[in-house]
């Protein structure tokens, strides 16, 4: 590294300010495109190091609460080179550029420049008495190195607020070190300029990025706490969703092997998945969190049992005064038969309020004749309020009583699908970046089939992107195993994944995907992390319907 520095000081000498203005504008196109902020930083320091040909030199960015954190140290001599893509660490603590006491911090050098945001150029470290050099002579000491020549430049943007600190040490001239000139200080300080208007707009970008991450996951947790039913849902979608994503791109055969992901993709994909269901925030509540086939704004069970216990009553009165007539004429035979029809029908109606409310906690499936028995008894059974005859079960409450899977009807099944069309349109109306553009697309398909007959659009797994169809076995497979749902138990992993198999199968899920999803076993990483202990159960891959093992 040390010769390359000479090479480069030679070459400077030779071509003068011309190979000056070639790297400046070099810089400026790498500042430009570069979205990387520990990248950018080396960027900087390495190219002014190359115009000065220094030995050295740190780059420090600035924390919210003003201290300089070392950002990417480079010593050629020493052959140093931590922080920055060099992946490491540097072992020194942040230096404060005020003190408790809200004064500047003399004692370093890169404070002192940051806190009067001034260019601070010293000739000789061991003749200077101007400013406080003993902790560069300390380190000189602990590493045998001379530190001779020093410029720090603060890096200022065009409001003057401070991005970060650059340090360079003991500039090279004829194989000599020397001080820096005033047109290599020149020069730096350009840098310097170029360098905070790249780290100001780079920082907006992070910080917008930041702050449209934090409301994608705000919008999430608001849908989660809307529907106790299915909190965690929107933050398990997107978890599991890069799991799979990143088990098929780890795939090194098979139908999968030429998909892979840029560090972009990524992003684009994860946050599709925290905006899945993002549409569920205009659902009425009374639907979205239905934890019963009679539930609206109360669980209507609760007016059935009182029906019935009307029904009871009138029971009891109409067989009381008929019992109390025979026994008055001393016909114990018609007392003991009207007392048995009695206990048998008061029975009957007690076996009926239990079959009512197991009917009314709902199920993934309800048998005909259980549908035929809701039926019945709301033919059969009448309650008297007042002066007139009720039936003991409203049509409305028969038809909700008989949903066969669940606890929606049709009409409210509708309404929650109507969540994927109400997510389409708010993400589709979002003026996404273009390496954000996708998102709708990846976020609105998690609810399609392969074979066209899924909602909202009928899409066919031909007309929908990998990251898409990955989405859709992530939000089907944490369905099945979610242990927050009202109507149903948590699921084992063997029973999931036979269901998911059968979807297979059925041309529901992707076939290649679902392939890689088992063979990678995504599923057991995701019940490590998310599922009860009960449910992680032992999986024979080979009992898995439809499942198809990839050779090699």
């Amino acid at each position: 590294m040390e010769q390359h520095i000479r090479n480069i000081a030679s070459k400077f000498e030779q071509a003068g300010s011309q190979v000056a203005l070639q790297h400046l504008l070099k810089l400026a196109i790498e500042l430009a495109s570069e979205h990387d902020t520990d990248r950018l930083l080396e960027n900087i320091l390495l190219s002014a190091m190359e115009l000065s040909a220094t030995d050295g030199g740190t780059i420090y960015s600035v924390s919210d609460d003003m201290q300089l954190q070392f950002a990417t140290l480079i010593n050629g001599p020493l052959d140093m080179h931590m922080g920055g893509t060099s992946k490491q660490p540097i072992p020194f603590p942040p230096i404060p550029i005020y003190l408790e006491n809200g004064l500047c911090n003399e004692s370093a050098l890169v404070a002192l420049a940051a806190a009067k945001r001034e260019v601070i150029k010293i000739d000789d470290v061991y003749q200077c008495e101007e400013y406080d050099l003993s902790a560069a002579r300390a380190m000189d000491a602990k590493t045998g190195y001379h530190t001779q020549s020093v410029l720090t430049i603060p890096l200022l943007n065009h409001e003057q607020e401070l991005n970060g600190v650059l340090q360079l040490i003991n500039p090279h001239s004829k194989g000599k070190i020397v001080p820096f000139s005033q047109q290599q200080t020149e020069m730096i300080c350009s840098i310097g300029a170029l360098a905070a208007v790249a780290l100001t707009n780079r920082q907006l970008i992070d910080g917008m990025e930041t702050l449209f991450q934090a409301f994608t996951r705000l919008i999430a947790k608001a849908i989660d706490e809307k529907s106790p039913y299915t909190g965690g849902h929107c933050r398990r979608v997107p978890e599991l969703t890069m799991m799979i994503a990143e088990a098929v791109h780890d795939a090194q055969s098979g139908p999968m092997a030429d998909f892979s992901m840029s560090e972009a993709d990524r992003a684009e994909l994860s946050l599709a998945g925290w905006l899945h269901d993002c549409g569920k925030i205009a659902i009425p509540e009374y639907v979205m969190d239905k934890a019963t086939k009679l539930e609206s704004v109360n669980d209507r069970i609760a007016l059935i049992d009182t029906r019935i216990e009307l029904a009871k009553r009138d029971l009891e009165l109409d067989y009381t005064k008929r019992i109390l007539r025979f026994e008055r004429d001393d016909e114990q035979a018609q007392v003991n038969q009207l007392s048995a029809e009695l206990e048998e029908k008061l029975t009957q109606l007690e076996q009926d309020r239990q079959f009512l409310r197991h009917a009314n906690i709902g199920g993934e499936f309800m048998r005909e004749e259980d549908q035929q028995r809701v039926k019945r008894i709301a033919e059969q059974t009448s309650v008297r309020i007042g002066t007139e005859e009720h039936p003991l079960l409203t049509d409305n409450e028969v038809y909700n009583l008989s949903i066969a899977r669940g606890t929606l009807t049709t009409e409210e099944r509708k309404i929650i699908n109507r969540h994927m069309d109400i997510t389409l349109e708010m993400l589709e109306a979002l003026p996404f970046p273009k390496h954000l553009r996708r998102v709708p697309e990846f976020a609105g398909g998690h609810h399609e089939k392969m074979d066209g007959t899924g909602y909202p659009r009928g899409l066919t797994r031909e007309q929908m992107s990998i990251p898409a169809r990955i989405m859709a076995i992530a939000d089907i497979f944490e369905a099945l195993t979610a242990a927050d749902r009202p109507y149903k138990d948590a699921k084992k992993l063997s029973e999931c994944l036979f269901i998911m198999g059968k979807m297979k199968l059925g041309d529901h899920i992707d076939p290649d995907l679902f392939d890689v999803f088992v063979e990678s076993k995504v599923y057991l990483k995701y019940a490590r992390q998310f599922l009860k202990p009960i449910q992680i159960d032992e999986v024979i891959h080979e009992q898995i319907p439809g499942y198809e093992k990839k050779q090699g």
